[in-house]
This record gives structure tokens, sequence and C-alpha cells, in this order.
């Protein structure tokens, strides 16, 4: 997939980046439940990490993983009691609108929503109303006259995405988009 970032000014917008687990250990390390992508440009020591819908704010001391989870030792949770006590906690931080990830080709789910989906050839076929984390695969909802259809967010069928135009270029590929399916062939009847 290429990729044009936007043109202009960024501003902020807020993501959530987790949520706090269970406490680990008696020293205030917690377990994270990611809600990025990005756990290891936004789970940094030194980052400062802000409690959703409240004005405190957590710095992250140290990011490890473990067994196959994110634990995080902050600054202000100094011991299990007060890991425990953060438990269910939301986190959010900052991020300029135009922002894109590290990897060439991915995006925010934000910077797709919104997009409108067009074919090769530039026809319009509907707008992306949402992107789904189903399992291996990406799905983007996409809003057509027949109703809401679901496309796998791989290169061969999405092989353009171009933020700064506001749009996506989608595979014209039957049954992809519309319940059309190709016409096939008279069949000789069987005598």
């Amino acid at each position: 997939m290429t990729r044009t970032p936007p043109d202009g000014p960024d501003q902020l917008v807020e993501v959530v980046v987790g949520v706090l687990g269970r406490a680990h250990g008696i020293r205030g390390d917690v377990e994270i439940h990611v809600r990025t992508d990005e756990p290891e440009r936004r789970f940094v020591p030194g980052a400062r990490l802000r409690v959703e819908g409240a004005t405190r704010v957590l710095t992250v001391e140290s990011a490890r993983n473990h067994s196959g989870r994110l634990l995080v030792r902050f600054e202000e949770l100094v011991d299990r009691t007060a890991a425990e006590g953060a438990r269910g906690l939301v986190l959010v931080t900052d991020v300029a609108e135009h922002e894109l990830p590290a990897e060439e080709g991915e995006y925010y789910d934000r910077q797709l929503v919104g997009l409108e989906a067009v074919t090769p050839d530039g026809t319009s076929v509907g707008r992306v109303l949402s992107v789904l984390h189903p399992g291996p695969q990406d799905l983007l909802e996409i809003s057509t006259a027949g109703g809401p259809r679901l496309v796998p967010f791989v290169t061969a069928l999405v092989p353009e995405v171009d933020l700064a135009a506001g749009r996506l270029v989608v595979a014209d590929v039957p049954g992809l988009l519309t319940d059309d399916e190709p016409d096939e062939p008279d069949a000789d009847p069987v005598a």
C-alpha cells in the first residue's frame, strides 16, 4: 500500500493506549491491557500518560514483557497496594492528528475512519465506517449503497491509502462491495 501523509498543521487528539490490569509482585508493577499497536512507542521510560477523564498522570518508570504480557512500573505506584488501587484505569495520551505509525503501510484507525472508498477508476463506493480487529486480519467496514460491507485491509484489496486526499482505493472484485455475482456463461442443457 502506498501512503500519502496530509499537509498542514497538526492538532492533538486523545487516544487510548491501555488499561491497567492486576498488580504483579510487590513493587507496584502492573499488567497493561494494551490498546495500541505500538506499545514500545507509548510505554517508554519517562512517558507521561493521563488517566482518562481525570487530571491524574502516571509516569512510566520501566516496561517489560513477561510471559506474553506487558508489565509496567509507574513512578506514582510505589507498591502493590497502590497498583491494585489503580486497576481498571484507562490510560490516554495526546498524539498529533496526522501522526503516522512507525511502519510503512500502517495506519491508526482514526485516520482511516471517514475516508472515501473509491474503485481504481475513481468511482465512489462509500466511506469507511470503522476498522475491526477480529483476529489476524484487520477489516474495513465500508458503507455502500447496498449496506455496510467488510473488506479485508490487505494490499491486494486496498492498494492505496491517500490521507491527504481523504480516500482509499478498493479493488473492484465481484462480490466484495456488492452482492452482484459475475455473469455465468450459459451451460449446455443436459439431454
